[in-house]
């Protein structure tokens, strides 16, 4: 019987080497040697210093910054740990809602941030991506038309004319892949950070 077993346990031992061990090192160094930044988590420094990942999202509340979308991610409750707490753009708990079409909570969310960025912007349809959260909850990106809504009051915020800033939104904008892949997009942190190196002039 051991004869019998002894080949089988081999080649698990084996396979568990090759596939769990040696196969995801190789692709480790791999992609260390081809994509090192995005290897390392597409890091952005400013100064010297980290201020983020173009991968995941940050919440900016200040006027004077872009905002992306609504975030879903949640955390403990530091109070009751059965509970959980709003915890926007947490890479520890990707996330989405889990709230349907017929939720009141939803409903009620979603026509509180409509109202609040017709009353910023009322001259502009509210693009959909700036009222709805991703499946994630981490999406860096938002539509070049969630940008441009913003655009006004960014400009206002920090006294820069518009089309100065709708100037940095086109720098800042993405294209298709290869023409044909995804959406165009505009990377919030990117921008922000461009928004941040600019002087009114």
């Amino acid at each position: 019987m051991l004869r019998e077993i002894r080949p089988a346990i081999l080649v698990l031992l084996m396979l568990t080497l090759i596939t769990g061990l040696a196969y995801p090192l190789a692709m480790t160094a791999i992609a260390g040697v081809i994509f090192p930044k995005q290897a390392e988590g597409s890091l952005i420094e400013r100064d010297g210093k980290v201020v983020g990942s173009a991968l995941i999202g940050q919440e900016f509340k200040d006027d004077k910054y872009f905002q992306g979308r609504p975030s879903a991610t949640t955390a403990p409750d530091p109070a009751d740990a059965t509970k959980t707490v709003p915890a926007p753009y947490n890479a520890a708990n990707s996330s989405g809602s889990n709230l349907g079409p017929t939720s009141k909570a939803l409903n009620d969310r979603v026509k509180g941030d409509v109202d609040r960025l017709k009353a910023e912007n009322p001259a502009s349809a509210v693009p959909i991506d700036l009222v709805t959260t991703s499946a994630s909850g981490l999406d860096p990106d938002i539509s070049p038309e969630g940008a441009l809504f913003q655009v006004p009051r960014v400009a206002k915020a920090r006294n820069l004319p518009e089309d100065k800033v709708r100037e940095l939104v086109a720098q800042n904008t993405q294209s298709r892949l290869i023409g044909l892949f995804g959406e165009p997009r505009v990377n919030v942190l990117a921008l922000n950070l461009a928004l941040d190196g600019t002087t009114a002039k």
